[in-house]
């Protein structure tokens, strides 16, 4: 339910994004809304679905992904896993949000 919600949004808000992927085995396209954050020259995608959240599973078995973040489209490689309990990768404030759900996974490419 909250894809169908976060969707249409997802793309333009700070902190959030769509990942377009390709399922594993189906071959068809997806668009998965996930929290997103500039990590470098890369970016970070916070795992609030879980270590083994489709998206997540699909992104790494291809090998990359491509993210709407900010109205821009990011094509994105080299997926690695990383599990991360100070929350590196994302902003002071939202450390707290995800220590509070207890999200320290993430997806970073």
């Amino acid at each position: 339910m909250r894809h169908r919600i976060l969707r249409p949004v997802a793309s333009v808000l700070p902190g959030f994004g769509v990942v377009e992927h390709t399922g594993r085995t189906s071959g068809r396209a997806y668009r998965t809304p996930v929290n997103v954050f500039r990590n470098g020259d890369g970016f970070a995608i916070a795992l609030t679905y879980g270590r083994e959240s489709d998206w997540a599973r699909n992104v790494l078995a291809a090998n990359g992904c491509s993210i709407v973040h900010l109205r821009r489209r990011v094509d994105l490689t080299s997926p690695r896993l990383v599990h991360d309990e100070s929350r590196r990768f994302v902003p002071a404030p939202v450390r707290l949000v995800l220590a509070a759900f207890g999200v320290d996974d993430f997806v970073v490419l």
